[in-house]
């Protein structure tokens, strides 16, 4: 497959997916351009996962089309590593023999923060030392998209802001076009170019995020971007109170 299409690197066509008898994708489109950063928001059930997941093409859809590039990896919530295996060995998992080396792994380890643990079992890390594995484990592919599936959601929450910075400064190095599935409406804001709103299986709304880089969680700006978006999750917020969560709470298993 051509390494983009007409410009895009995903493009989506009139998607339906349906479980049972409940339509879940109703007819979406869908469109990321190379190198930009998209992050899904949206109520649990509104479809967002079932989207990454034809995507990553682990669905098929019913009706209309997916296209997006051979080269795809995707980080899930939960790291997913092999316990029987070291973590450099974790880090080569699914890549041919021809380009697999320990080297290769060591490298990708040290630009995770993580080159000082290669030879640690997955048991002996840490959550956040977890994610970052699996992170290293997508990115040593050089992927032309980049799915992270909630990849946040399981550290607490110093770790999260931590791994904001380095997923922020790695899509920067590396240049993939990444979809970004969360309930955290501040994680979006931080993280993401654009900023797409979902609801009953389809897209209601697209924001660009204009914010300069690197972003910071303060200033009025920031406030109203996330206040807009609250309301249009339904959470309402008369003045950008801190204390409040700007996560919307829930598992979206579809």
């Amino acid at each position: 497959m051509a390494s983009t299409l007409g410009g895009e690197v995903v493009r989506v066509h009139r998607l339906r997916r349906v479980y049972g008898d409940k339509e879940v994708l109703t007819g979406l489109n869908f469109a990321v351009r190379p190198g930009e950063f998209v992050a899904l928001i949206g109520e649990s059930g509104c479809g967002k996962t079932t989207l990454l997941r034809s995507l990553a093409r682990l669905d098929d859809p019913d009706g209309g089309s997916v296209e997006v590039p051979d080269a795809l990896a995707m980080v899930f919530q939960e790291p997913r590593l092999l316990p029987w295996k070291r973590s450099w060995q974790n880090v080569l998992v699914g890549l041919p023999s021809a380009q697999a080396s320990k080297d290769l792994a060591q490298r990708a380890l040290t630009e995770v923060g993580l080159g000082h643990r290669a030879d640690a079992w997955p048991t002996e890390l840490s959550g956040g030392q977890a994610q970052r594995l699996s992170i290293a484990r997508a990115l040593v592919r050089e992927p032309q998209l980049l799915l992270l599936d909630e990849p946040f959601a399981s550290v607490d929450a110093l770790t999260r802001l931590t791994l904001h910075e380095l997923v922020s400064d790695l899509v920067a190095r590396h240049h993939p076009a990444t979809v970004l599935v969360t309930h955290d409406v501040e994680e979006a804001i931080v993280l993401a170019d654009r900023v797409v709103v979902m609801s009953g299986g389809q897209i209601t709304k697209d924001i660009p995020i204009g914010l300069s880089r690197p972003r910071r969680r303060e200033g009025q700006e920031f406030a109203e971007l996330r206040r807009q978006l609250l309301a249009m999750l339904g959470v309402h917020v008369d003045t950008p109170d801190r204390s409040r969560s700007g996560t919307v709470q829930g598992d979206d298993n579809v």
